[in-house]
């Protein structure tokens, strides 16, 4: 089905069961944010706030809250997509599948954008004030855009087919030093499409100008996230997910999306950068504050009975999720084109997806010798030095033809690993290098170390799930959970300082030394054992979000041979938090009561979900 706007896709979705309407005032300011947490964790269904305290606007949220629901969408659109990607990337497709591609072409013909001169976008005005100001988390630095629409154009080849940019870039619209009504923050790094542009308006004098979209059919907001192929422009492959052609309008020198609900336009200043953050963000951390660039406003557009788009970031899964699904969904068939010899990769989304990646690829190096880690060692080189995983941390390869083994199957995964590897062996560290700039477990911004482990091969070991009557920890240390077979989660003293934690690190691998550990190839080392074994869930946010690998894997019998680094006993992983770290996401207590009543019997939101 092919929707015309956002306001149909919601009529849509109440029409099917899918969505309500909130009709209680609710506030912008942590109590909205709440609401839709506890709605998107138990599954229900989309939100329509239909009046959100101190705007003019309806808000609506949860859209893409289920992979169910954000299917059912596009349930028109997606299988022709995914051909037109598989055939930009490839176009010896074709060839091989003619069945398959007919069509194909047309699909992106059919959805160039149009321009268009009369649109709805311009049927009003208003201040950056009016707008819903929605605040998720308690020491957000004010309220933010959270699936904003950002289109900028290269200074040297103008028009919306040459090489403009549709990218997700969060904008803060109160709080800091930021001018109110006239001035808001934009949070990219140089190296996004927008970065590029950036760059080259700083060499000329030129005004920087830039559109923000709000709203919008629900593919917009997909094609500013999407990685797209090489010469597929997002505003074409936003036409093409949603079975309409992207319409758009030049005014005053802006571009504006004809079927956005908001659009803001202004210029953003070439050598000024404000205080941008904290955000609440979605490893389940602040992302603290920062120095971004600003955006003078000029105007505030909205269509006729708008609808302000948004979603609450936070620790995985969370409605962005969503997006990750969908993604995978449309490239799944070119990972083996991508990554020769590779299976399967799952960036896993518990754990904020860069984090951690667990992957299964081919191992057909020298098949007449006793199997080892060859060829996967290479498609893991291959994965950390391409696009959107190269920001991986912690990434996890298992050979494909061992034992069944399914990279989406985490716990099945993680026994066939814990299984198999060998720690004098299947370690191979990066170390200063790059990670994901929103996580603060590394050595400063941006930097930190990366870690593959490559597992290849027979069983080594069955898996302990009960601890050895005799095994005893050092004094500090307590509550040992296991969090799967084989991985032991103990409670430990705080971390106060590198140079504390190598000495507690050796004493405890001494006491282990002398311990029954078999069985149990992988300890982590928390605050807290009980949340880190509780769930899968929390198993891999704790582990994997708060370690730095260079910094804090330790092992028990460890030893350096020449630059290789490997342990004969467990591999240990301090997960603990550190001080360096961004503070976790712990909604307000307040406002957790207040929406507490309105969920409860008898409450306005009683039996939504």
């Amino acid at each position: 089905m092919s929707y015309r706007s956002l306001r149909a896709c919601v009529n849509d979705l109440e029409k099917t069961g899918q969505l309500v309407r909130i009709k209680t005032e609710l506030d912008p300011e942590l109590e909205i944010a709440e609401v839709h947490r506890r709605v998107y964790d138990a599954g229900g269904p989309a939100l329509l706030f239909e009046r959100v305290k101190d705007s003019p606007f309806q808000a609506v949220s949860n859209l893409y809250g289920t992979f169910e629901r954000t299917e059912y969408i596009f349930r028109d659109t997606i299988k022709k997509v995914q051909k037109v990607i598989e055939l930009k990337i490839d176009p010896t497709f074709a060839l091989k599948k003619p069945g398959r591609y007919i069509g194909a072409p047309f699909t992106a013909l059919k959805a160039l954008p149009r321009r268009r001169f009369s649109t709805p976008i311009t049927y009003g005005e208003t201040s950056i004030d009016q707008l819903p100001q929605i605040v998720s988390w308690p020491m957000d630095g004010g309220a933010f855009i959270t699936l904003p629409q950002v289109y900028t154009e290269d200074p040297d080849k103008s028009g919306v087919m040459a090489s403009s940019n549709l990218g997700m870039y969060r904008i803060q619209l109160s709080g800091n030093k930021y001018i109110h009504n006239e001035e808001i923050g934009l949070h990219y790094q140089i190296h996004r499409g927008i970065g590029v542009h950036h760059e080259k308006y700083n060499r000329i004098d030129k005004p920087f100008k830039c559109s923000i979209f709000v709203g919008g059919l629900p593919s917009h907001a997909f094609a500013a996230i999407m990685p797209l192929p090489e010469g597929l422009s997002e505003l074409t492959f936003a036409g093409m997910l949603a079975g309409r052609r992207f319409g758009y309008t030049r005014k005053n020198g802006h571009i504006l999306s004809a079927d956005a609900d908001f659009c803001i336009t202004g210029t953003i200043l070439k050598n000024v950068k404000k205080p941008e953050g904290p955000f609440g963000d979605h490893l389940g951390y602040y992302s603290l504050q920062h120095e971004f660039p600003v955006m003078v406003v000029d105007k505030v557009y909205h269509r006729k009975d708008p609808l302000w788009h948004f979603t609450v970031v936070g620790r995985p899964p969370q409605e962005d999720s969503s997006f990750g699904w969908m993604i995978h969904e449309l490239v799944k068939e070119l990972a083996p084109q991508e990554f020769p010899g590779l299976v399967e990769i799952n960036a896993v989304d518990a754990a904020g997806v860069h984090p951690l990646l667990l992957a299964v690829g081919q191992e057909r190096y020298m098949p007449f010798r006793e199997r080892r880690p060859e060829e996967i060692l290479t498609i893991a080189n291959r994965i950390l030095g391409s696009g959107q995983t190269s920001l991986a941390k912690f990434l996890f390869i298992a050979a494909e033809g061992d034992a069944p083994v399914n990279a989406h199957d985490i716990p099945l995964f993680f026994k066939h690993v814990m299984e198999r590897v060998d720690w004098t062996r299947d370690l191979h560290f990066q170390t200063k290098t790059t990670i994901d700039t929103l996580d603060y477990s590394g050595s400063g911004w941006n930097a930190g170390s990366k870690v593959v482990v490559a597992c290849c091969g027979d069983k080594l070991r069955d898996l302990a799930t009960e601890l050895p009557s005799d095994f005893v920890l050092p004094r500090s240390y307590s509550s040992p959970k296991f969090c799967l077979p084989g991985i032991l989660a103990i409670e430990s003293p705080k971390f106060t300082d590198q140079e504390t934690a190598v000495a507690q690190m050796e004493e405890l691998t001494r006491h282990l030394a002398h311990q029954n550990t078999e069985g149990i190839p992988m300890i982590v080392l928390t605050e807290d054992s009980n949340f880190a074994s509780a769930t899968l869930n929390n198993f891999v946010w704790v582990t994997f979000t708060r370690a730095n690998p260079s910094h804090d894997i330790y092992g028990v019998n460890s030893f350096t041979e020449f630059k290789h680094w490997g342990c004969r006993g467990p591999l240990i992983i301090d997960a603990r938090i550190k001080p360096h770290h961004a503070p976790p996401l712990i909604p307000d207590a307040e406002v957790s009561e207040r929406v507490d009543a309105l969920f409860a019997k008898g409450g306005d939101l009683h039996g939504i979900c």
